[in-house]
């Protein structure tokens, strides 16, 4: 394997996770983000991490879990236990956030309550959307390295729709922090995991990866973003009194991660 060939993979790798920054400059460009913006871009966010958790993530997890037992039966069984599994450790997360960021702990006024729920919306997206990041680095990695052909729509389906996941982070953290720059940051960090992921798996995880390992880790991501969507995004951006944007925003979701995913089927 030539060195040319492995800083193209990770070249696209790379291209495809710092796309979050896109995102993320979209997320804070506006100077002062109206309820209306609030609620379609956080009801978009949860559009992203509902459709590509049931259409792909979840899916795709099944199918590595198939390779590896060999029969669909037991795949999808163990898919749908990782999926609750991937759950049940968000929820236990959730109620192990530390008192600043944590809304389910008393807040001494209703705006600070506001605040640490967007605050820990961010953080989790982040943290989920790193996580999903992360084997998908490596994954991209390793068609760039097998196949550039198949490799290079991957890497530009991915980067499509990072965008969404880069507002996601970046929407709430900036209406908790008051920072442009600190959102900005947190969103490019989580696409970040995408390099990282290819790196790390290229000189450590590659001998001891399988399909059981990443179907597993799949499913368990596929829950714990439906977790988050459902428990952070779309509450918080019901909150914002403008419940058709944020259904609107939703769809809208759905329908840029759809095509992002079938233009290059």
């Amino acid at each position: 394997m030539d060195l040319a060939t492995v800083a193209f993979a990770f070249g696209l790798v790379l291209f495809s996770g710092l796309s979050t920054s896109i995102g993320g400059a979209l997320a804070v460009g506006k100077r002062e983000p109206g309820p209306g913006f609030m609620a379609t871009a956080l009801g978009l966010s949860a559009g992203v991490m509902l459709y590509v958790s049931f259409m792909e993530i979840l899916p795709e997890g099944i199918a590595k879990l198939g390779e590896a037992s060999g029969t669909e039966k037991t795949a999808t069984w163990l898919g749908v236990i990782a999926f609750f599994v991937g759950i049940a450790v968000i929820a236990i997360i959730d109620r192990a956030v530390p008192e600043e960021i944590n809304p389910h702990e008393p807040a001494t006024t209703e705006e600070e309550a506001r605040r640490r729920r967007l605050m820990k919306t961010g953080v989790f997206t982040a943290f989920a959307l790193a996580l999903h990041n992360f084997p998908e680095g490596f994954a991209t990695f390793l068609s760039g390295l097998e196949a550039p052909e198949i490799a290079i729509p991957i890497a530009v389906a991915i980067a499509i729709h990072n965008i969404p996941e880069g507002i996601a982070v970046a929407v709430p953290l900036r209406a908790a922090t008051g920072s442009r720059k600190k959102a900005f940051w947190w969103a490019t960090i989580s696409g970040l995991a995408e390099p990282v992921g290819a790196l790390i798996g290229f000189a450590i995880l590659m001998p001891f990866i399988g399909p059981a390992t990443m179907g597993f880790s799949f499913a368990a991501i596929a829950g714990i973003m439906v977790f988050i969507s459902l428990d952070e995004l779309l509450p918080t951006a019901e909150e914002t009194g403008k419940h058709h944007f944020a259904i609107y925003g939703l769809i809208a979701g759905m329908a840029i991660m759809a095509v992002s995913l079938m233009l290059f089927m």
